[in-house]
């Protein structure tokens, strides 16, 4: 099994929208590509500050192949899509990892 997180920092004055857009449009398309069977979407409780909250977007997949074909297409586009519509009002870390 294998994990692709995606971490989220947002300006808590689009936090609102950004989710909302988030769970109608983004996760929708993600989940259109077939590269992830499941995700989950956490609200990130630690290391708040006055100004930005964290959001965890995890995406499970049984193929390495999968996640590297939708990086390397289908993601770059929403990636592209995403910045646009947020522009400096966000950032984002992502990590992949292996169950053991």
């Amino acid at each position: 099994m294998l994990l692709y997180n995606v971490t989220v920092g947002v300006d808590k004055e689009i936090e609102a929208e950004w989710l909302t857009w988030v769970k109608q449009y983004y996760l929708p398309a993600v989940m259109q590509t077939q590269a992830f069977h499941e995700f989950k979407i956490y609200k990130v409780l630690t290391h708040e500050d006055e100004g930005s909250v964290s959001y965890s977007i995890q995406y499970f997949s049984d193929s390495i192949e999968k996640i590297v074909h939708f990086l390397n297409n289908d993601g770059k586009k929403l990636v592209e899509e995403h910045r646009a519509r947020f522009k400096d009002r966000h950032v984002v870390f992502n990590t992949l990892l292996q169950e053991s």
